[in-house]
């Protein structure tokens, strides 16, 4: 037989209203009532259901958008390679601004993403 990891109990007691308001955090959260009042003694925030939907709409929405920049570097890379073939010099020039600015707004977009997903990383860390 394994020992467990959590092997401490704790019991409180609270009035009819503080249980109230405790269920309805747990509830809102999603959380078990161990990893809220873990997540709560820890310092993690604790982030609603809702919220973590929406954070999962949002990657969803900068997945989309990534891919949809890929693929417009892709083309414009394309192109870029046709009118250096036949010589167009100022278009291949413009066309790499294209590409270059396209570099950049991928680059910001990781960086937003990076910071969404550390302000949720705790709540990985506590099982959430």
């Amino acid at each position: 037989m394994t020992k467990r990891k959590r092997n401490k109990t704790v019991t409180i007691r609270m009035n009819d209203a503080e249980y109230d308001v405790f269920q309805n955090k747990v509830k809102e959260s999603g959380l078990t009532h161990q990893s809220y009042v873990i997540s709560a003694i820890s310092g993690s925030s604790i982030t609603s259901a809702e919220e973590l939907a929406a954070i999962k709409e949002l990657s969803k929405e900068f997945a989309e958008h990534n891919r949809l920049l890929r693929g417009m570097a892709t083309n414009v890379n394309q192109m870029a390679h046709v009118a250096n073939g036949k010589g167009l010099l100022a278009t291949v020039e413009k066309l790499e601004e294209i590409s270059d600015g396209i570099t950049d707004i991928r680059k910001e977009d990781d960086n937003r993403w990076r910071l969404i997903r550390q302000s949720v990383s705790p709540l990985k860390a506590t099982g959430a």
